[in-house]
């Protein structure tokens, strides 16, 4: 056998097949071993090992001692600010009575206040200015003062929340809040909620056992909008105690566009004309408005302007420190006498007023608003003799027939036959249009005959019904909302989409419009083509730079009238108008501007459609603003909120997403609450939108877009006709370079025209569809318009639309 296996060939050895087993490797976690790391590094070291501070590791003791520090140190701020409103040192504590409800009376719980249960003393009946239900509580018991005052006008109501300490919500003991409360509520959550409490009436009527299960069933009504609220029953003296305890130590809640201002409800008003010689100049004039209050947040510096809410901005002239009328010591301060009603009344003028500060007029800041615009601030140049004689020989000559012995004189009164027959044209559908009016007003007589007729048939009870509906119906407004909505409608369906006219070239239609290879990455010059309005505003380098810098100054400011003085500003050039604005019965809020903000921009706000709202809201349209202290008209346009360097124009407000809202108004500085208002035709204003400032950039690119639809006549593999976009072959060729798109995801260019029809040929990047559109895109800037109005007609009374059932 041995001899054999030498003899033949030699053996094969065994080769694996397809089956060989094949085992896993170890999984080590696909990292490098430290081996590894070692030969790699070669003995180097990490820089930032050699750099790195060693922490320092306290011990426990350690930090438990730091955390009691932050602790107390947060506590003695809470502290602190709660003794300082309604103390002495500070300004009292600004209370608003605000009903939620048809049924809930505020005027009942004022009076409650008022009542000697509590233990304080009313001072002065009439505390604010112009407000008829407004008093003063003194509590030597709590050494706490308040200011109580009620409002229902809305613009009041909004002004008062602004710069008020708590509010204090009277809920009915069943319902909790009506429609027109429940609006109430989203405007002031919108601007900015202070400290709060709410208050029922009427709950201690009810039997034992039902009072429990109607609290429980008012603190499921407002859990919506006040979790874990403590809900106050206001029937007896006690519970006004309790009430007013609640009041004086609740902490209070900041908010940031009063906070880095001074500001004042004025609490006595006094108007000095600058011509008293002039007997109407009192009531038409200009003249000086002198406004006493407590200074609250801020200092207050005389060289300010300062804002009039509603009514505009003003510069002061001096500022006064007269004597506190509300103080809280009595038997330090003079002596309190008691007035006609049994109330504590101070008497005015018993002590010379101490002049503070005087404002210098070289550095008083100015009302500039606008930037001075001088129309020969640009290139100018005159043209040259040569050229004016080229242009004369380039202008065409007029060439008619006329009379022989015709002077040039007469010539030029002769008219051409085209010019006759575009006059004989416009007569004819001058007279068309009459003919139309004509023909429109026969079925209007004969439909009346017809409607008298069948008037005598139906029922008088019907016929009077349907005349009383009729007679609050608003035919116009009926037809411009349809209109509206169909427009947002096929804005919605068809998005952008216009239909190119027949009778106009598309080049010169869309003139003023271009296409962009890439709306992100595309370049779009900012400074290109601006309008004559950009050289009457202001703009920043770096607009956020500049707020920081400026409210970083104002935290720091220690000098002007402090935090809790009773000061008399003396307002110069003051129309009388605000005056009676006063005497008519509404509150006067004033806030001292920060440096540029009287100054006019483009402002942008960040705004979310409110729910209640549902009518559409088309761009440019007039709309209602309450911007922190300010109330002002304009016509804003909409755009997308995105981190790009352009943004789409919105046609109409959405609901489903955040829109920037742009304007021309004047500089504030965020952070900001900002309300949007549009005002119909009865005087009610809607709420339409809640939001907040976003910025100041003139230059932000918002582009309209249009989109031009043409149909495929003919597919070929990647080719296609296309017809209906265009109607001529010159609009084609000028927009040859602008790509096409399709709403099924294919993109090309136009390659050539076809005829002189409108059809062109179409390369793209795969075979269209039979169902499929091709569209163009074109792009052109879009700016606001121009319609700052500071002036705001005041919306009907909160008594007038709960008195119609609540139901607007």
């Amino acid at each position: 056998m041995v001899e054999m296996a030498a003899d033949g060939e030699k053996q094969q050895g065994h080769r694996p097949g397809i089956y060989k087993q094949k085992n896993k490797g170890h999984k080590h976690g696909k990292h490098r071993t430290k081996g590894e790391i070692e030969r790699e590094n070669k003995g180097k070291v990490s820089v930032t090992v050699l750099t790195k501070k060693q922490r320092k590791e306290q011990k426990k003791m350690d930090r438990r001692h730091k955390a009691n520090q932050l602790r107390k140190n947060k506590k003695d701020m809470v502290l602190t600010e709660k003794r300082r409103l309604g103390s002495r040192d500070g300004p009292p504590h600004l209370v608003v009575v605000v009903s939620l409800h048809a049924q809930a009376d505020a005027g009942a719980i004022t009076k409650l206040l008022r009542g000697e249960g509590a233990g304080g003393i009313v001072h002065h009946d009439r505390c604010i200015s112009g407000v008829s239900d407004s008093f003063g509580l003194i509590l030597p018991r709590f050494k706490q003062r308040f200011t109580f005052l009620s409002q229902t006008d809305m613009h009041s109501l909004l002004d008062v929340t602004k710069i008020a300490d708590s509010l204090v919500f009277v809920l009915d003991s069943t319902e909790g809040w009506d429609t027109y409360g429940d609006y109430c509520l989203s405007c002031v959550f919108a601007q900015g909620l202070p400290s709060y409490a709410l208050v029922c009436q009427g709950v201690s009527e009810l039997p034992v056992k039902k009072r429990v299960e109607s609290r429980r069933a008012l603190s499921k009504i407002t859990e919506a909008r006040f979790p874990d609220a403590r809900l106050f029953p206001l029937d007896s003296e006690q519970d006004t105690t309790l009430l007013l305890r609640h009041l004086g130590t609740q902490r209070q809640r900041k908010l940031g566009f009063r906070s880095k201002r001074s500001h004042l409800i004025a609490q006595h008003v006094t108007f000095t004309p600058n011509n008293p010689v002039d007997s109407t100049s009192g009531a038409t004039g200009l003249g000086t408005l002198c406004v006493s209050g407590y200074v609250r947040g801020r200092p207050l510096r005389v060289d300010r302007l300062v804002h009039i809410s509603g009514h505009g901005d003003f510069q002061l002239s001096q500022i006064d420190a007269p004597v506190d009328p509300l103080p809280l010591n009595l038997t330090v301060s003079r002596p309190l006498k008691p007035s006609k009603g049994g109330d504590v009344d101070m008497q005015e003028n018993e002590a010379p007023v101490r002049v503070l500060m005087k404002a210098d007029p070289s550095n008083r800041e100015s009302l500039q608003a606008e930037a001075e615009v001088d129309p020969m601030d640009g290139e100018q140049t005159w043209p040259t003799e040569s050229e004016l004689l080229e242009a004369e020989a380039r202008k065409k000559k007029r060439v008619m027939k006329v009379p022989k012995g015709t002077s040039d004189y007469q010539a030029t009164w002769i008219v051409d036959e085209g010019e006759e027959e575009n006059g004989d044209m416009d007569e004819e559908s001058s007279d068309n249009d009459d003919d139309d009016d004509m023909m429109d007003e026969d079925p209007g007589s004969c439909c009346d005959s017809e409607e008298e007729e069948e008037e005598e048939v139906c029922s008088t009870e019907r016929a009077g019904a349907d005349q009383r509906y009729d007679e609050h119906m608003d035919e116009a407004a009926e037809e411009e909302g349809l209109k509206r909505y169909r427009d947002a409608r096929a804005n919605e369906m068809f998005p952008d989409e216009v239909d190119t006219p027949l009778d106009t070239p598309a080049r010169i239609r869309f003139q003023r419009y271009r296409g962009l290879k890439s709306f992100r990455s595309s370049p779009w010059d900012p400074m290109e083509n601006l309008p004559l309005d950009y050289s009457r505003i202001f703009q920043f380098q770096s607009f956020e730079r500049t707020r920081r810098r400026i409210l970083a100054e104002a935290a720091a400011e220690e000098d002007g009238a402090m935090d809790g003085w009773y000061v008399t500003l003396h307002i110069i050039d003051v129309p009388f108008s605000v005056m009676e604005s006063v005497q008519s019965g509404k509150p006067l809020v004033l806030v001292s501007l920060l440096p540029h903000e009287q100054k006019m921009s483009v402002m942008h706000v960040l705004v979310q459609r409110h729910p209640s709202n549902t009518e559409p809201i088309k761009s440019k349209e007039e709309l209602v603003f309450h911007c922190g202290f300010r109330r002002f008209r304009a016509s804003p346009i909409f755009s997308q909120h995105t981190s790009a360097d352009k943004h789409k124009m919105e046609r109409f407000l959405r609901p489903d997403a955040p829109i920037v809202v742009s304007l021309y108004a004047p500089i504030t500085f965020p952070p900001s609450g900002v309300l949007l208002f549009k005002q119909r035709n009865d005087g009610i204003q809607d709420l339409v939108a809640t939001g907040s400032l976003l910025s100041c950039d003139p230059q932000r690119v918002v582009l309209k877009r249009i989109v031009l639809s043409g149909h495929p006549f003919k597919i070929n593999r990647r080719s296609a006709v296309v017809r209906y976009m265009f109607f001529n072959r010159d609009d084609i060729m000028w927009f040859k370079p602008v790509e096409l798109r399709t709403k099924w995801g294919r993109r090309g260019h136009i390659k050539e025209a076809l005829g002189t029809h409108g059809h062109m040929k179409c390369v793209f990047d795969n075979q269209l569809r039979s169902q499929d559109t091709v569209l163009m895109n074109l792009y052109k800037r879009v700016y606001p318009r121009w319609t700052y109005d500071p002036y705001v007609p005041a919306p009907l009374t909160w008594t007038w639309i709960w008195n119609s059932g609540g139901t607007e």
